[in-house]
């Protein structure tokens, strides 16, 4: 029990000097879903890149939909405005994309990286996919590219020490404000 002005703490058994003897602990149990891989998708009847494109866009939080490829904000962000681009066909590897397809996704991964820079004023970007999951493909089935937006400093005090990712908006705001700097110009919304 805490009083006035005193903060919650957990005892946390030392180790020896490392982690658990120095880092805060901020709990964030939602994540634990992820870690566990509950939900994780089987196939293309569960999986999210192959559902999402059913929901409306607020719900899916699509920022875009093209002919070949959507853009989505990641639900576990890296940073603010944490961007995928993903084929709408369920293929595992960049090798087995289309021409076409490969065309697409590269243009809106620059359409990704010039809205975000105009929305946020991102200083650079990593742009990239992980080739299956021992590459480190949460969801490997199904090829999607990550635009994470950076800015000078944004690797601070928090994620370095505290071990923590302050995101300053709620999703559904980030993605409507990058929808709405799309360009409509990317194409027609593909009939789902």
């Amino acid at each position: 029990m805490t009083g006035p002005g005193e903060s919650y703490r957990v005892e946390v058994p030392s180790d020896d000097g490392g982690p658990a003897a120095v880092f805060e602990h901020l709990w964030t149990p939602y994540r634990m879903a992820y870690i566990r891989g509950e939900n994780k998708p089987t196939g293309v009847h569960d999986c999210p890149f192959c559902l999402i494109p059913r929901m409306d866009d607020e719900e899916g939080l699509v920022v875009a939909r093209g002919r070949r490829v959507f853009a989505v904000l990641n639900l576990y962000p890296y940073n603010a405005g944490h961007v995928m681009l993903v084929p709408y066909r369920h293929v595992p590897d960049y090798t087995d994309l289309t021409t076409d397809e490969v065309a697409e996704l590269g243009e809106f991964t620059q359409t990704a990286m010039r809205v975000v820079r105009a929305v946020s004023g991102a200083h650079g970007f990593n742009i990239g996919m992980n080739q299956g999951s021992v590459a480190g493909a949460g969801i490997a089935d199904h090829l999607h590219q990550h635009a994470v937006p950076r800015w000078g400093g944004d690797t601070n005090f928090m994620p370095v020490i505290g071990l923590t990712r302050v995101l300053p908006q709620v999703l559904r705001e980030t993605r409507a404000l990058l929808a709405a700097s799309w360009p409509s110009g990317d194409g027609p919304a593909r009939g789902v």
